[in-house]
């Protein structure tokens, strides 16, 4: 009898793992809202600070980077950056006159706190694929 519970245990013990594994890469992709794009050419491990024209943050893991000449790299973080989808702002500090993949962002709240910090990816040069209506 006593065999028989530890079967029956393990079995709703490894259901319930299961689901909640199911449930985690649901809710990972329920937070990649990046238009899809088109890659255009190799990754970039830097910009260039005076080339960028602005950014724009998708969510906690997607920014792209607007620049002057019409280029838009987006970079894809390794990493879920915590809050950087809701508040869609960040600063970064930086040594040189470019941002380069191995430099981090602090994400800005609304409050004026510090948020949290991330690493960046590389910098893929990309065209936005129109959305259909």
């Amino acid at each position: 009898m006593t065999a028989r519970i530890a079967t029956v245990s393990l079995a709703c013990l490894a259901t319930v793992l299961l689901g909640a594994c199911a449930r985690g890469e649901a809710d990972q992709r329920d937070v990649i809202r990046a238009p899809q794009a088109q890659v255009l050419g190799e990754p970039v491990s830097c910009v260039s600070l005076d080339r960028i024209e602005r950014t724009q943050v998708h969510d906690d893991y997607t920014i792209d980077f607007h620049m002057r000449n019409n280029t838009i790299y987006r970079n894809t973080l390794p990493a879920r950056c915590g809050s950087l989808g809701f508040e869609r702002r960040f600063a970064y500090q930086v040594s040189t006159g470019q941002l380069c993949r191995q430099d981090m962002i602090r994400v800005i709240t609304g409050s004026g706190i510090d948020g949290v910090t991330c690493g960046l990816g590389p910098f893929v040069p990309v065209e936005l694929v129109p959305q259909p209506r």
